[in-house]
């Protein structure tokens, strides 16, 4: 009996020094994500030179130097990195094969480079994955706008049988039995007993929050530095924001987005059936075919673009709109076009320069770090890599009649 005790506490010392090892490599951070200041509360809030402008009806409309419209900050240090730990742990998952940040991967503007995502088993979902870049101003999520926060937009991948498949039973079962994300959770919500929905919620908002792309060379052009863009750029910039091409109108500087809905009248790729949009979310006819207007900033890195994939280039893109009012319409469907949709018929130089403005939306340097490890021990590279495996394993079974 004695010899039973000893190997029994022999053993709780071995899984307690391992525990120990492991936990150690996992500090949360104390201070802020670059751009945000540590108020006296704790809390992390943002800091940019935006802050110092006007804007009409503070919603970021306006001039070069115009005010951003209101965000979301707010969150301690600790909450935020608890958040990057969980955005790169395939932990997330049913089957822990895919995490938050395969189809919103870093190096491709925070989106994943297809069409339509692939989630896990090589499920392929009905929308493209949306860049992640300055959520922290949104008020609506989802290309159909269907979620009003980031924690309401959270639970949709998580639970999607399509995407990450999860429960809620079996993603807090999960991480409840995970010693080291039980520490983590407490440190980052003191208040919390055990890991609760919202605290996983919280602390995927908190990350999110923290991604902020407003240093490009546009914005440095924007605050006076004339020098940041070429005479082509300059020329490029005002073919979008003029009265015959309308780009601003919709994608509305400094976020280049105005983040409303709008129906264009894009059709559906390799014959796939129209997408309803917004019409589902606010059963509203008039919204049929409408989806949220993406931002451009980090544009050139997110192809392919539009709700589907639809195109493959952004010159393809920007050709779109100059073809005329409603000109790729399904002969089937009635849509209410958005009335900034009309023909502005730009030249061939004048989509050039618009693509080439285009390009200084471009500015990660506030990317953040990729952790080397996350606390389930899975492997963040290969999370990272499994949506362009999956995908070819899906479309080779399709191809063979087995899906």
């Amino acid at each position: 009996m004695l010899r039973l005790s000893i190997k029994r506490t022999l053993s709780m010392l071995v899984l307690m020094t391992v525990f120990t090892s492991h936990a150690s490599e996992f500090v949360l951070s104390e201070r802020c994500p670059p751009s945000f200041d540590l108020d006296e509360q704790g809390k992390c809030r943002l800091v940019t030179r935006y802050q110092w402008y006007t804007s009409v009806q503070d919603r970021g409309v306006g001039g070069t130097r115009t005010a951003l419209p209101a965000h979301r900050d707010g969150f301690t240090p600790a909450q935020i990195d608890l958040g990057r730990l969980l955005f790169f742990d395939p932990i997330l998952s049913k089957d822990g094969s895919v995490s938050c940040a395969s189809c919103h991967q870093p190096e491709k503007g925070f989106s994943d480079g297809l069409g339509k995502s692939v989630g896990i088993q090589g499920k392929r979902g009905q929308r493209s994955a949306p860049t992640l870049w300055n959520v922290a101003f949104l008020d609506r999520f989802f290309w159909d706008g269907r979620a009003n926060t980031l924690e309401e937009q959270a639970a949709g991948p998580l639970f999607s049988p399509v995407e990450m498949g999860n429960s809620p039973a079996q993603l807090l079962s999960t991480l409840n039995q995970d010693p080291i994300y039980v520490s983590l959770f407490k440190q980052a919500f003191p208040d919390t007993d055990g890991i609760a929905l919202e605290s996983v919620y919280q602390a995927l908002a908190g990350f999110q929050v923290s991604l902020i792309s407003l240093n490009s060379r546009y914005d440095r052009y924007a605050h006076g530095h004339h020098n940041a863009l070429t005479q082509r750029e300059i020329a490029g910039m005002n073919v979008f924001r003029s009265f015959v091409a309308r780009c601003a109108e919709c994608h509305q500087p400094p976020l280049f987005t105005n983040n409303q809905i709008a129906v264009i009248g894009v059709p559906e790729k390799n014959g796939d059936p129209f997408d309803a949009g917004a019409e589902a979310t606010f059963n509203a006819k008039k919204l049929r075919g409408g989806f949220k207007v993406p931002t451009l900033r980090n544009i050139t890195l997110t192809e392919p673009y539009m709700h589907a994939g639809n195109f493959e280039s952004l010159e393809e893109s920007v050709e779109f709109y100059t073809k005329g009012r409603g000109h790729a319409v399904p002969e089937n469907e009635t849509l209410q076009l958005h009335w900034h949709i009309w023909e502005p018929n730009l030249t061939r130089e004048e989509v050039l320069l618009i693509v080439e403005f285009l390009g200084t939306l471009t500015d990660e340097s506030l990317i953040p770090a990729i952790p080397d490890k996350v606390p389930s021990g899975r492997s963040v590279t290969q999370a990272l890599q499994v949506q362009s495996t999956l995908f070819t394993d899906s479309q080779a079974r399709t191809a063979q009649g087995e899906e």
